[in-house]
């Protein structure tokens, strides 16, 4: 400023040249040159201006033209404000000292909002009368702002973080924004729905150039929007837009931001936020702080909130969960196992309400339990940390008066805390009364069932042998009979057919009595002759005996084995099975094709089964249910008696595997046997 003042042409300025200046005007401009502290002196009744180069930021604009010039014209637009002190000042008043004066300067091209400490200082001539106004000053407006925008930021962290709905945090936050319309002259909160597809206004405060839209589309064109809202949800940034005001309208601003509504370390948009810049404040990055600030606070009311409406729908979806379950549940927490939950199912099992279990100690709920067990499982549970399951446990409860036996399949579930220590225990249990009273029904009638087979098999195994002598002396009669005959007698077509039938009859029932015999031994001789059995052993043996038949047929046997083709089984009862699979593959061939068998082994988890398929006659659908009924034929251009597939059956069950059939009529069979490993 030192060097703009001697260029300056006082000449023709009303003070005149600088060597007619008072030796005191002299000396404070040369005071205030040398200081770092804003300083100015309006000197003479026209309040001529003189000013340092800290003085500057505060002329903004009004820089250079402001030296020389009186302070009347240079701060016109404040003249109401301080010119009434310095004329008092210059009329011999007493000085004035300020903090904190607002004061709207028109330094930058519109009127701004300033804060100023400044004292005005009487200045005198060399004859020691007051000739002038000395001012120090220092301007405060970042510091007022700064501590106005931080009561808002205050106000907004200690009330949002109390409110439990999202009207109320869109409400009370446009609200307390409303007590600072010099840094917020609008606000509007805007939340997008859970499709995504709408912004909906929340809160609003002030006055905007044009009334919010309760509803705005983010699905429509840009364009068409009130705000720029899908601009901002797709940048995640604030943006600067204009309001559509006039210049000149002062009660209106010319600009607004919109601030995307971003949880922190979050990426989906919860909303957007609406805030007028005021019009007497430059937009700078302290002012878009405040702003993102602000935005910060809300969005952190909304995301608290959301969570907590989350938290208490999981938890009513939760609680309606148990009410509804098909299973008993409880809770129990706390040294006395308080029981903080119970189901109905629960209540029911223990014949209690709910109301008189819950929030009490479960020996005070339920003290019928003392005594059985109960306590000390869930004392093991906690202290262990390891789950308590039990499939049958009969408890004494008192259901309706009196005390009934229940039957409990359930679970203790040790319940734990966030920090991993168990706090009490989850119980998950099943009524299965009915079930241990069908069970026992069912060993009782096995038990007799177990008793009549052993009566049935002592009966054929008697029967059999018993049977052996007369059909003996039949066949011995017939054969006496036969030598006593004249031979002219043997000779008649009837006598001859009438000795036939009584030969076929015997040999028949003879074989039947062979196959009950058989029948009783598969039973009483299960368990003997057992041994390692490889099956490719068993088959190539069985192949030997239908050798004639497969040399008589044209026969073909395919055989694939597993590795491990090993049983642990009875030899004479394992060749049996392995015999009349065999046997049948062969018998019950089709007239249309020449015979194809295919034995073939293989491993599943176990069990090692044996597969038998032919390309035979096959069986209906129909007839597969009956197919191992003892004395069951389905087949009459064969002899046989119904048995061998009874027997098989028998066989494999008695050893604790199972047989399968599949089966197409004019297709084949294939029978698949699975031998327990």
């Amino acid at each position: 400023m030192g060097a703009l003042m001697r260029a300056y042409d006082w000449e023709a300025h009303p003070l005149g040249s600088p060597e007619q200046w008072p030796q005191s005007l002299k000396a404070n401009i040369r005071l205030l040159l040398n200081s770092e502290f804003p300083m100015f002196i309006w000197w003479s009744q026209g309040l001529y201006a003189f000013h340092n180069d800290a003085y500057l930021p505060a002329l903004g604009q009004k820089h250079p033209a402001a030296l020389g010039a009186s302070a009347r014209t240079i701060w016109a637009e404040i003249w109401e404000d301080i010119g009434g002190i310095a004329e008092n000042i210059l009329a011999g008043g007493e000085s004035f000292y300020t903090e904190g004066l607002q004061l709207y300067l028109d330094r930058n091209g519109f009127l701004e909002e300033t804060y100023w400490t400044f004292s005005y200082s009487p200045a005198f001539d060399d004859d020691g009368q007051v000739a002038g106004v000395f001012c120090a000053c220092s301007e405060q407006t970042s510091t007022m702002l700064g501590q106005r925008r931080l009561s808002t930021l205050t106000a907004l962290a200690g009330t949002l973080s109390q409110l439990h709905t999202l009207e109320q945090v869109g409400q009370t936050s446009c609200a307390l924004l409303a007590q600072n319309q010099n840094d917020i002259p609008f606000s509007q909160l805007y939340l997008v729905n859970r499709s995504q597809s709408q912004a909906v206004l929340l809160g609003e405060s002030g006055q905007a150039f044009s009334p919010a839209p309760p509803v705005i589309s983010l699905q429509g064109p840009e364009g068409s929007q009130e705000w720029p809202f899908e601009e901002v949800r797709r940048s995640r940034k604030s943006l600067l837009v204009e309001t559509g005001r006039q210049p000149g309208e002062r009660s209106l601003p010319e600009r607004a931001v919109v601030l995307p509504i971003v949880r922190s370390g979050h990426e989906q948009v919860l909303g957007f936020l609406v805030l007028g810049i005021s019009p007497s404040l430059g937009y700078d990055t302290d002012y878009l702080n405040f702003h993102e600030l602000v935005a910060g606070q809300i969005a952190t009311a909304i995301a608290s909130v959301q969570a907590r409406e989350e938290a208490a729908r999981r938890q009513a979806e939760l609680s309606n969960l148990f009410q509804q379950a098909p299973v008993a549940i409880a809770i129990a927490t706390g040294p006395n196992f308080v029981i903080d939950l119970a189901n109905p199912a629960i209540c029911e099992i223990w014949g209690k309400s709910q109301q008189e279990v819950l929030g009490k100690p479960v020996l005070e709920a339920l003290p019928e339990i003392k005594g059985q067990g109960i306590k000390e499982l869930l004392e093991g549970v906690v202290q262990t940390g390891i789950p308590y399951v039990n499939n049958e446990l009969p408890l004494q409860f008192m259901r309706n008066g009196a005390m009934e036996t229940v039957y409990l399949s359930f679970v203790y579930q040790p319940l734990r805390s966030a920090q991993g220590h168990v706090t009490g225990v989850i119980a998950v249990a099943v009524e299965i009364n009915e079930q241990v009273e069908a069970r026992l029904q069912i060993e009782a009638k096995n038990k007799e069932l177990l008793a009549i087979n052993a009566d049935l098999d002592n009966f054929v195994y008697s029967a059999s042998h018993d049977l052996k002598a007369p059909i003996s002396n039949i066949e011995g009669l017939v054969q006496t009979l036969v030598e006593h005959l004249p031979k002219e007698v043997q000779q008649q077509e009837v006598v001859q057919r009438v000795l036939r039938l009584m030969h076929a009859s015997v040999s028949r029932f003879k074989r039947a009595v062979s196959d009950l015999t058989e029948v009783a031994k598969v039973q009483r001789e299960a368990g003997e002759d057992v041994t390692f059995i490889d099956l490719a052993e068993v088959v190539a043996d069985v192949e030997l005996d239908f050798e004639n038949m497969i040399n008589a047929t044209g026969a073909r046997l395919q055989t694939q084995f597993a590795p491990d083709s090993t049983v642990r089984f009875s030899a004479k009862n394992v060749r049996s099975v392995v015999y009349n699979l065999v046997s049948n593959a062969l018998k019950y061939r089709s007239p249309h094709r020449m015979p194809l068998v295919e034995i073939t082994t293989q491993e599943v988890p176990g069990y090692l089964v044996l597969s038998v398929s032919d390309n035979g006659l096959g069986i209906n659908a129909s007839d597969q249910d009956k197919i191992f009924t003892m004395f069951k034929r389905l087949h009459d251009h064969v002899e046989g008696t119904g048995i061998g597939l009874y027997i098989v059956k028998r066989i494999v069950e008695n050893a604790g595997g199972h047989i399968e059939l599949e089966s197409e009529k004019d297709q084949g069979t294939t029978f698949r046997v699975f031998f327990r490993r």
